[in-house]
């Protein structure tokens, strides 16, 4: 099945029917164009141009905080029942436009449309689940000696800075932005400059569902003018972050100077472990679903295949062949199932790293040549990369330590258990990992091992906004999903009320 729009031109329907004035901020409510250096988008599927719009500058980012400064004093002081049930209509809001929202996300970004009508449904359902916690954040007493009573509140921080990546825009606004909404926070995201149509459109529907002015703002716009912006500015609260170690390095570092606390979700080099007991047709589909789908581009992605020697070799050739199955071509084509690679920087990183990968020892299994789909039409101008697997990537390989960040799986061999964990183990990374095995004891035991936020028994890539999400060392701090993401976006509170007026004096204090 194909389409008869091409990319570049179905990007340009799209963005015409969102934002007939154009491509902008959105600031109290009103889509408005920046002043500042033109910034042009181009489609992943063919390389061309389909639209421009206009970084809004210093004056135009210290509007946009004004405006959530005063929209953070409005939606603080709203009763917690009335957060919740805007919320409640945000979600329904999106819901209803879930069709409109994933065209919109893949005829910008390249996304397959089958993965972004899931990810803008997913993103109704984190503005549901947060709404429901709105109206239940709750202080405790505490008993102190004396005659006091004495309590905790949670208060909001008052501005809360999200900055997301392109890979998943729409679904890390969302990710980023219903908790500090339901603790009472205003936020302001700064999507990717490559991709950040789907944002804009997600707080305009927000708006119009019953969000005050100024409580959801999308600052479009370059890291060195809106970025730096955000991570600098003292009337900013708190600053959360997904995006590449080394970005997230500096962000963490802008912040801190300026006294912001931040939230980093960052890489991932996530090893996927493939036992000889394990049922191998569900792992081979597993493993293909965790670095393949959106084509590689994502945090969690099982980019490395440790499997055990005996199955080695049959095992590799069940993924091959069901690597080269898959489907590329049109990203609104609703049987595409890998899509091109967003960003033309990225594209370079990918194919370079494969490179690399080759050279230090990497044997291709599959991966050479793209399909006809892609050569035989229009696409063959774009940024594809086609489903590669890399056999024999050892430990000293640059593709064992290196983020790839692209539809690229590099597999190796293991004798034992204890191996198998300490080569998990082997990089600065810790944000997923997943082991495929019968043995129920060992499936625990190695998910105790290794050393990751997220780990998966016998599947891959399941996340969920109940569940908390986050890594461990270069893959960041903090978590950004679950309740307890509430505690990271409010700040604790404590009061302290006599309960008698005469008595004693007051007690001194050397603190």
């Amino acid at each position: 099945m194909s389409t008869t729009t091409s990319p570049a031109a179905a990007a340009r329907q799209a963005l015409d029917s969102a934002f007939p004035r154009g491509l902008g901020a959105f600031v109290d409510g009103t889509v408005v164009a920046g002043g500042g250096e033109r910034i042009t988008l181009t489609s992943a599927a063919t390389g061309e141009d389909f639209a421009d719009f206009n970084d809004p500058g210093r004056e135009g980012a210290d509007a946009v905080l004004a405006s959530a400064v005063r929209g953070a004093a409005k939606w603080a002081a709203t009763d917690a029942f009335e957060r919740a049930a805007i919320l409640r209509e945000v979600a329904r809001a999106i819901s209803e436009h879930v069709g409109e929202l994933a065209v919109l996300e893949s005829a910008t970004t390249g996304k397959p449309l089958r993965d972004t009508r899931a990810e803008a449904a997913k993103v109704a359902e984190m503005f549901g689940y947060y709404a429901g916690w709105a109206d239940k954040l709750m202080g405790r007493t505490i008993p102190v000696p004396g005659n006091w009573h004495t309590y905790t509140e949670r208060v909001p921080w008052g501005v809360v800075a999200a900055i997301t990546p392109w890979n998943a825009p729409l679904f890390t606004a969302g990710w980023n932005s219903a908790a500090p909404l339901a603790a009472g926070n205003a936020v302001v995201v700064k999507p990717s400059e490559f991709t950040p149509a789907s944002t804009v459109r997600l707080a305009q529907l927000a708006h119009r569902a019953g969000l005050p002015e100024g409580v959801f703002n999308v600052a479009v716009g370059l890291g060195g003018t809106v970025g730096a912006a955000l991570t600098g500015d003292p009337r900013v609260g708190k600053v959360s972050f997904i995006g590449s170690v080394a970005t997230g390095r500096r962000v963490a570092v802008a912040a801190a100077q300026a006294g912001i606390p931040t939230v980093l979700e960052l890489g991932g080099k996530s090893a996927n472990i493939v036992f000889a007991d394990a049922d191998l047709d569900r792992a081979a589909d597993g493993a293909v679903a965790a670095v393949f789908s959106g084509a590689g581009q994502s945090c969690v992605a099982g980019s490395r295949l440790l499997v055990q020697r005996s199955v080695h070799a049959e095992f590799v050739e069940r993924v091959a062949e069901r690597a080269a199955r898959l489907r590329l071509g049109d990203p609104l084509d609703p049987d595409t199932e890998v899509g091109p690679i967003i960003t033309a920087p990225q594209f370079a990183a990918v194919t370079s790293l494969i490179e690399a990968g080759l050279q230090d020892g990497g044997r291709r299994v599959t991966g050479a040549e793209l399909p006809a789909a892609v050569t035989g039409t229009p696409l063959a101008t774009g940024r594809w990369v086609a489903p590669t697997l890399l056999d024999g990537v050892t430990a000293a390989n640059r593709l064992e330590t290196n983020e790839v960040f692209g539809p690229v799986l590099g597999a190796d061999a293991f004798d034992t258990e204890a191996e198998a964990i300490d080569r998990a183990n082997g990089t600065n990374f810790g944000l997923a990992g997943a082991v495929w095995t019968g043995d129920v004891s060992r499936a625990h035991h190695v998910a105790r091992s290794v050393r990751a936020g997220t780990f998966w028994i016998n599947s891959y890539k399941t996340i969920h906004v109940a569940v908390p999400f986050g890594g461990f060392g270069d893959s960041g701090h903090g978590r950004s999903s679950g309740p307890g993401v509430l505690d990271e976006y409010t700040q604790t509170k404590a009061v302290w009320v006599p309960t008698r007026a005469a008595g004693a004096p007051f007690p001194s204090l050397s603190y």
